[in-house]
């Protein structure tokens, strides 16, 4: 008998086949009993007609406890109606048997759970249809990260977890005791590294878990997460956004032609990701303050008049970054931010030192920054001063600024944290339902 996913049902249609899976739920009425299978691979429906089974066999179909394990055989049939992910195929059963009847007290039945229930259950949880959809399509997300840096001439090179100093800030650090080296600090970032990387290489990535200590509630952050951080050498701010609008355009596609069952389970509004090819708006950060003023002056409601309040100088909240990309229908390029809210290591604006070569990408639809990168100081006498005004000491630095002496050149690069980017494509609420076992600041566990 040919054994086969629940994903290539419509390759064998009017074949008889066998499925391995779990019970993900059963109804039915009278002579007709339905399952809906997972395998891993989709979610398809196995119908029983008491007709054609063994009495026993019809009876344990009645009752198989949710999450059983189990191997079905029988034969394909399209029918566009019938449910599933991918769906318009089921399986007409003529055969089956139960490798482990599942407890009947399954945590995660089919009701409503409130979210503490559910993190603490995250083991099951991701067994329902929209964790599993979420997932795959950051997998894809990864595979589309890795396929369009390594087919445009990147290097992947790996960086240290454990560092000896910050590289954006020491308040937000995880710190560790290192044998009788002092203090090390679980890595924010791998950009610096990446730095010294191409000089070796040219253009580089690293990609891996990285971890921030701040001490954030909001349905943005977490304390560990994914990021890819590209490095380029002979590259400018300009040329860094061409990269980045390529570059998240391809990941775009991608889902697009990979994912789209998954995104329209999710009821994701597949049009607007549709939008999101070809160029980038790019404004300013002196443009971005003025056209948030002018729509805080058009606000009536008080609170999110407070909420819109903005100057010169200040970083962007989640709500300044909100109104912003409403006025555009693809992510949105901000550059030139003020050096006072961005890392020591970005190069100032020319006769402007009050702002500095930063830019962020901002997704469509609320769902705020997915990209942060600079074009990087390449002159050691002024990175030297910048260490020395962040308060971060020169020795834990000194292979850093000693890039800077031989052989420097204009050089750029992003970091891209994976989460928030498969919660905007997804459309999904929150961050902790994008990654398998997510940690926060209240939350460790499973």
């Amino acid at each position: 008998m040919t054994i086969t996913r629940i994903k290539d049902l419509h390759a064998h249609e009017g074949e008889e086949v066998t499925i391995q899976g779990w019970v993900y739920k059963r109804t039915g009425k009278g002579k007709l009993s339905f399952l809906l299978l997972r395998d891993g691979s989709g979610f398809a429906q196995c119908v029983a007609f008491k007709g054609d089974l063994d009495e026993e066999v019809f009876e344990t179909i009645k009752r198989i406890p949710q999450e059983s394990s189990v191997v079905i055989t029988g034969t394909v049939r399209k029918d566009d109606r019938a449910p599933g992910l991918p769906g318009g195929y089921e399986l007409g059963i003529s055969a089956l048997s139960i490798i482990q009847s599942a407890a009947d007290d399954y945590p995660m039945a089919l009701k409503e759970h409130g979210a503490d229930f559910a993190l603490d259950n995250r083991h099951f949880w991701l067994r329902m249809p929209s964790q599993w959809a979420i997932l795959r399509i950051r997998a894809t997300v990864i595979s589309a990260i890795r396929e369009w840096l390594d087919d445009n001439g990147f290097t992947l090179v790996d960086t240290p977890i454990l560092t000896p100093a910050a590289a954006e800030g020491t308040t937000t650090l995880f710190e560790t005791e290192y044998f009788d080296e002092g203090k090390a600090y679980l890595a924010q970032t791998g950009q610096l590294y990446n730095e010294a990387n191409i000089f070796a290489f040219g253009k580089v990535y690293c990609f891996g878990p990285t971890f921030r200590a701040e001490k954030s509630k909001t349905r943005r952050h977490l304390t560990e997460f994914w990021m890819v951080e590209p490095e380029m050498a002979f590259c400018d701010l300009d040329e860094l956004m061409n990269v980045e609008e390529q570059f998240v355009s391809h990941i775009v596609k991608k889902v697009l032609e990979k994912n789209r069952p998954e995104l329209e389970s999710l009821g994701r509004d597949i049009s607007a990701l549709e939008k999101v090819n070809g160029e980038f708006p790019r404004i300013t950060y002196d443009k971005a303050v003025e056209m948030i003023k002018e729509i805080q002056a058009q606000t009536e409601d008080p609170e999110e008049k407070a909420f819109l309040e903005i100057e010169w100088g200040m970083d962007f909240g989640a709500r300044h970054e909100t109104v912003l990309t409403q006025q555009f229908d693809k992510p949105l390029f901000v550059y030139g931010y003020p050096t006072q809210v961005k890392a020591f290591y970005m190069e100032p604006m020319p006769g402007r030192p009050e702002a500095c070569k930063s830019v962020d990408l901002l997704a469509p639809e609320g769902y705020g920054e997915i990209t942060g990168g600079s074009e990087r100081m390449s002159d050691p006498d002024l990175l030297l001063q910048r260490l020395h005004e962040h308060g971060l000491p020169e020795e834990s630095f000194k292979w850093y600024l000693e890039l800077r002496k031989y052989g420097s050149v204009p050089h750029s690069g992003f970091g891209m944290g994976i989460e928030r980017t498969v919660a905007w494509i997804c459309g999904t609420d929150h961050i902790r339902e994008t990654i398998p076992f997510p940690r926060t600041i209240k939350r460790v566990y499973p």
